[in-house]
């Protein structure tokens, strides 16, 4: 990912020195749990974690020597193990002993993804706490809400970041639901058999490792599991979209009810001085596309050529790398843009007084139907009644009073109480609290 969408606690977790330093600890594991079966003896063992302790502690094998060796070997993992030679000397023999590369680089990326769920999981959390409090800010707020892009009912401002709270609460679950499915590694050897290691041995290191034993492995993980911590960074960035989009219609000059924040000295068009763009939400909107694109290759790197090939592996050092890093810092954007946001209350009120009495139309719908009529007839009444306050014939509420058959069932009284905010939002506080409670 670009220095520009890079924040520098996730890009930590994807550097090649990184990622050499977590082979090396994956290696280390398996001669530890080999001194512990006597495979290593005990003298040889102090001496090989001791080196490998001491290079570790001097931030492992430098990346530019893995680089040297391999454009000669053209094999990453073989230019690996022959740094760490370089290192520690002979008694690498025992490094990567009864092991494949996918043993490695495998059990490495799952605990790679893992950390950086971790990361994205606190970055939620961060949203969730801002969604909470906004909710909570706008509770009160009546609004104008649109589907279709029309004007519909009135509803809470609140209720949009309530939506969204609990949008994320459930991209919360999912994630950690899928962080759980990719925390196995394999240590299986080439094709799965465990000709090396039997099982009990494999799954004691992975679990030193903080990982479970992948039941039945190939050469490599199933790249199931990979595709649905993909699918699951595609939904955030569906979901981030969602909200996106809403701030970008209020952002629009029609309508004008939320503005980003804009900073002192801040641009928004090298043409037009006047321009203050949503460019941060537009931003997200773009996030999202490249999310959902990551997912895709990943579903595509699941079906590979019998035990495996390694059509998969070019995919995933840019996917997931690039897919954590880029939520990372979009969840950071989207965070920041609906804690600092701006909502013009004057102009919400403004485009709800605008709307007019009309969108409680499906109040009186409703009460006429209870009160005997038909829903044909009902609905033809009200629907004349709107149309002839949209040609200016009158005053919405005004025209239902004086209409014969809705005035007989309902009453001057009843038409005036259905007409109300009070009876439209009156279930509001009642959503907020159970939402609250779950």
């Amino acid at each position: 990912m670009i220095a520009r969408y890079t924040r520098p606690d996730m890009a930590r977790i994807w550097d090649d020195r990184r990622r050499y330093q977590i082979w090396l600890q994956v290696e280390l594991a398996v001669c530890a749990e080999m001194a512990r079966a006597k495979i290593i003896p005990q003298g040889d063992w102090r001496k090989l974690q001791k080196a490998c302790n001491a290079l570790l502690k001097r931030g492992g094998v430098d990346p530019k020597r893995v680089d040297h060796h391999e454009g000669i070997t053209r094999h990453d993992v073989i230019a690996f193990t022959t740094a760490v030679a370089e290192e520690i000397g002979p008694i690498s023999r025992y490094i990567h002993f009864g092991l494949t590369s996918s043993d490695v680089v495998d059990t490495s990326l799952s605990l790679m993804i893992c950390e950086a769920g971790e990361l994205l999981l606190a970055d939620i959390d961060r949203l969730l706490k801002t969604l909470k409090s906004q909710a909570k800010k706008f509770e009160k707020l009546a609004t104008i809400g649109r589907s279709h892009g029309i004007f519909a009912e009135p509803t809470s401002f609140g209720l949009k970041f309530l939506g969204w709270f609990e949008e994320w609460k459930r991209n919360r679950a999912r994630l950690a639901c899928a962080i759980e499915g990719i925390r196995f590694g394999k240590l299986s050897g080439a094709v799965g058999v465990n000709a090396h290691w039997n099982p009990e041995f494999e799954a004691r290191v992975l679990e030193n490792l903080g990982l479970e034993r992948e039941p039945v492995s190939t050469q490599v993980i199933p790249r199931d599991r990979h595709a649905e911590f993909l699918m699951v960074l595609a939904i955030c960035g569906s979901s981030m979209e969602r909200i996106a989009i809403e701030l970008r219609h209020l952002q629009r000059s029609e309508v004008a009810e939320v503005l980003e924040s804009f900073k002192k000295g801040q641009k928004g068009s090298s043409a037009m001085p006047h321009k203050r763009n949503p460019i941060s939400s537009e931003n997200l909107t773009g996030a999202a596309r490249l999310l959902r694109s990551y997912a895709q290759a990943g579903l595509e790197n699941v079906a590979l050529w019998h035990e495996r090939d390694i059509s998969h592996s070019s995919v995933e050092r840019i996917a997931f790398p690039d897919a954590t890093i880029l939520l990372d810092y979009a969840l950071h954007r989207l965070d920041g843009i609906l804690g600092q946001m701006v909502v013009r209350k004057q102009n919400v009120g403004a485009n709800l007084e605008k709307a007019g009495s009309t969108v409680f139309s499906g109040h009186y719908l409703l009460e006429l139907v209870r009160g005997g009529a038909t829903r044909e007839d009902a609905y033809a009444w009200v629907q004349s009644c709107a149309l002839a306050s949209f040609e200016g014939k009158g005053e919405f509420v005004s025209l239902l009073t004086k209409h014969p058959d809705i005035s007989k069932i309902l009453g001057t009284k009843k038409i005036r109480e259905l007409g109300s905010l009070k009876h439209q939002l009156k279930n509001v506080p009642e959503i907020y609290k159970r939402s609250f409670k779950a």
